[in-house]
């Protein structure tokens, strides 16, 4: 049975996109912006804040198999999966607020139980919405290459909000004597414009089932569903292990960027200028990956994506013994394949799930591949943080409070650029060599949806 009707409007695709306005804000400000904050703006030891960091991220994890079950019965119930993302974009602007509302005098312990708490309650309001947002697009459409079209689409939204949130953000914090003062204004900017695009993304979802979906039960059925899509679609398990070394890769990469900035450019305002060079060329390169795919297939695509990536994290490593702005060119050429690594991966996901239906005949998991997905993408980028605070702890980084200057020893500011480049290369390697186990292509896809 067909999903959808095969060619998409530009209405439905916007408004799609959109989405990501949204989720690529969330994943982006605070995996810029928190551990740095919470280490030098609240006092918190740069162990703790990444156990913070990790706390709440273990939390969405733990949750994402759950709600993808819940999105399954919801559709089946209702017709819609609208429901929960409604839920999560309203929920989600409260909580993101709270998160930067820790108020003056609070102690660094106290600081930091405040800022777990409300970002916990963050990530579970974007869950609710993100996890059935990414199981749409295998209901959407059942053409290959439109799948392609909508993800692409997605992924420029996904590169403005990065620039918009990763360069406006800290921007606006800025513009404030009061550190504290800056980072509330800063979150609630950002709110308004994450729940305005979450909102506008849920209207696309389709109002009645449009394919055969088996209700979930108890919670562990939930998870049982979770692992069972793990262990019988291979390519789900090669793709998903991929994306999340790179997730981790670059979570890393976007935990250490204010770091960067501060200590190895010596100008905390440099973060700025390093994602207008980050986001410039993956705006321009989003269309570009969507020709190559399909031109070469969305597979090979991705390898190269990922090896341009790999190569820009290498050049980068001379920053240990060379910093400078030149480190603007290497960024430069990261963004023009992170595009590429976004795209491609997301475009796939679709495929492997409708591979899962109609060949293995299974009732429509939708929700439970892309709470799993979702897990997975959250585990990778959580654990950047945790790798960053990590390095910082061992490397003698010396926390403080706002408007308290500090001078950092050499080995720290060494283990910041190591942690910026060297590591998430390893990472990047790692990952093209498990990417090369993927078998799926398009002639597999089409054959079985005909």
């Amino acid at each position: 049975m067909r999903s959808a009707s095969t060619t998409l409007t530009r209405g439905r695709i916007t408004r799609y996109a959109i989405g990501s306005l949204g989720t690529g804000g969330f994943a982006t400000l605070p995996g810029l912006v928190l551990v740095y904050y919470l280490t030098d703006s609240l006092g918190v030891t740069a162990l703790a804040a990444g156990a913070i960091v990790t706390g709440a991220k273990v939390w969405d994890v733990l949750i994402d198999p759950v709600i993808g079950g819940l999105s399954d019965t919801a559709l089946a119930r209702s017709g819609s999966r609208r429901g929960l993302m409604l839920i999560g974009s309203i929920g989600l602007p409260i909580a993101f607020v709270l998160t930067f509302a820790v108020p003056a005098g609070l102690g660094p312990v106290a600081s930091g139980f405040w800022v777990l708490i409300a970002f916990m309650l963050a990530a579970t309001c974007f869950s609710l919405f993100q996890v059935p947002y990414i199981a749409l697009p295998a209901e959407l459409t059942d053409d290959y290459r439109e799948r392609t079209r909508l993800l692409t689409w997605r992924v420029v939204m996904l590169t403005v909000a990065i620039l918009l949130f990763g360069a406006g953000g800290p921007e606006i914090r800025g513009m404030f004597g009061d550190p504290l003062l800056g980072y509330l204004v800063m979150a609630a900017v950002a709110a308004v414009l994450l729940g305005a695009g979450l909102f506008v993304a849920s209207t696309v979802a389709p109002t009645r089932p449009m394919l055969p979906v088996r209700p979930g039960a108890s919670i562990a059925t939930h998870y049982r569903d979770g692992l069972d899509a793990l262990r019988e679609s291979q390519p789900f398990r090669v793709l998903l292990g991929a994306f999340m070394l790179q997730g981790l890769a670059t979570g890393l990469m976007l935990a250490a960027a204010q770091f960067v900035a501060r200590w190895v450019l010596g100008d905390e305002g440099a973060v700025t200028p390093l994602f207008v060079a980050l986001i410039a060329p993956a705006l321009l390169m989003a269309p570009v990956w969507k020709l190559v795919a399909d031109r070469i297939g969305k597979e090979r695509g991705f390898r190269i994506a990922s090896t341009a990536f790999l190569a820009a994290t290498v050049v980068l490593g001379l920053m240990v013994w060379m910093p400078g702005w030149w480190i603007l060119a290497p960024v430069a050429l990261a963004g023009a394949a992170y595009a590429g690594m976004q795209t491609l991966p997301m475009a796939m996901l679709p495929d492997v799930i409708a591979h899962d239906r109609t060949v293995a005949g299974h009732d429509n998991r939708s929700g439970v591949f892309s709470g799993v997905w979702t897990a997975g993408e959250t585990t990778g980028m959580a654990l950047g943080a945790t790798v960053l605070s990590i390095v910082l702890a061992v490397t003698g980084y010396i926390e403080t409070t706002a408007a308290v200057e500090v001078a950092q020893p050499d080995a720290a500011v060494t283990g910041i650029a190591v942690a910026f480049s060297l590591l998430p290369a390893a990472l990047m390697l790692l990952s093209l060599v498990a990417l090369a186990r993927y078998r799926l292509r398009e002639r597999d896809i089409i054959g079985t949806s005909a």
